[in-house]
């Protein structure tokens, strides 16, 4: 964070009962659930809305959050251009395995990126006359630990602002500044590098699979996704320090298409390879996720690997349960509603960081695995796929314990 600017260069002074600090899918959905109440939340981010809305993240969204962004009037497209998932398979010794979420548990998950959730959000924003900040810069929060923060920073066109809140929400992903404001003393973090990597691809190819597959094999994990009826997203294991430039079209769709082999002839559509990266493992929790009147949400207090899809789903539960709180602690009740908080979402964080690191153990192979550590995940995946009550928890685990009437 910058040294603080004196307040004799700051161009324009205002109010707002929230300052926002972050304004991807959390900070924007939480924007949007407080104006829904009436109450005014500023939100700004480093970021322009252009990049936002173009960087590739995850595309699986839990019945529950899906439900959410329609039903509190974000928009239906979820529902006319997203793809309903009843199921999702897995495939190991050259097999595949179908684990029906409907049959189960009553419940779907969407495809529906993670980009056009941001775009909505956006759009809604707009459109309710929210009052939203890309691509700022030199931002500053101060005084969190007194009922009067302030969130200051620069706009692009040179001018200094600042916000004065009653409370500020720092939604501003994994390279949080705002995480960093809770002192040294009074934090924890709680962390686990994994020792492998995600090589992701954008392809433009025909759809594999109507549904997500998840491949064990001896030769690694590749995880086989969609997009749209023409653009198609994979991942498979690789090591952390891979450089995309050393995998070629031909190399990246042979490893794909080695790991997903099997005695059913099953072949992935090939296709120009449109976009790569390499995609680091890790799990990571900080508490408190409240100090004063700063409150963490999303990747800002926590993060999860990518195998259970969980990142943006937990991003968007932590705003179901932040907004409510604020409201309360905006009214009567006070700063002691805050309390509230914490309790509520860690509670999933951390049953989500440990579906995560389940699944994420389940089906990769660690460095040096030898022939009884395949052997030993082929036989827990055989008891996961063999049993009515290993099908259940995988299905309600993957698709975000659904609130049921």
């Amino acid at each position: 964070m910058a040294a603080a600017i004196p307040a004799a260069a700051i161009d324009t002074v205002t109010r707002a009962p929230v300052a926002i600090v972050g304004a991807g899918p959390a900070g924007l959905m939480l924007a949007h659930l407080l104006g829904r109440a009436g109450v005014e939340a500023v939100a700004l981010d480093t970021r322009t809305r252009h990049e936002i809305e173009t960087t590739q993240r995850a595309g699986i969204l839990e019945a529950d959050a899906a439900r959410d962004l329609v039903e509190t009037g974000v928009g239906d497209r979820i529902l006319r251009e997203g793809h309903e998932h009843t199921g999702v398979e897995l495939r190991f010794g050259g097999r595949a395995h179908r684990i029906d979420f409907q049959g189960l548990v009553g419940a779907s998950t969407w495809l529906y990126p993670q980009t056009d959730v941001f775009v909505d959000l956006a759009d809604a924003r707009e459109r309710d006359g929210g009052t939203v900040h890309f691509g700022v810069r030199d931002t500053e929060v101060l005084d969190v630990d007194t009922a009067a923060p302030r969130v200051r920073w620069t706009a692009p066109d040179g001018t200094r602002h600042e916000v004065r809140a009653r409370y500020v929400v720092g939604a501003d992903g994994s390279r949080s500044m705002c995480r960093d404001l809770v002192p040294e003393r009074s934090r924890v973090r709680y962390g686990h590098e994994y020792p492998f990597a995600w090589f992701g691809i954008m392809a433009e190819a025909p759809m594999s699979a109507p549904e997500l597959v998840y491949a064990h094999s001896e030769h690694g994990f590749a995880l086989i996704s969609q997009r749209t009826d023409t653009v198609q997203r994979m991942y498979f294991q690789c090591d952390p320090q891979d450089s995309v430039d050393a995998w070629t079209d031909e190399r990246i769709w042979q490893t794909l298409q080695a790991r997903v082999a099997g005695e059913d002839g099953f072949r992935l559509q090939e296709g120009p390879v449109l976009e790569k990266s390499v995609l680091r493992f890790r799990s990571f929790v900080q508490e408190p996720m409240r100090w004063g009147s700063l409150l963490l949400a999303g990747d800002a207090a926590h993060t999860v690997p990518p195998t259970g899809a969980r990142g943006l789903n937990l991003a968007l539960h932590d705003v179901k349960v932040l907004a409510p709180v604020l409201l309360r602690a905006l009214g009567a009740e006070g700063a002691a509603a805050l309390d509230d908080y914490q309790p509520r979402a860690l509670a999933r964080v951390w049953r989500a960081q440990h579906f995560s690191s389940w699944m994420t153990r389940l089906l990769h192979l660690p460095p040096g695995a030898s022939a009884f550590d395949l052997r030993r995940q082929l036989g827990e995946l055989d008891s996961v796929v063999g049993t009515r009550a290993g099908r259940s928890y995988l299905a309600e685990q993957y698709t975000g314990w659904p609130t049921r009437a």
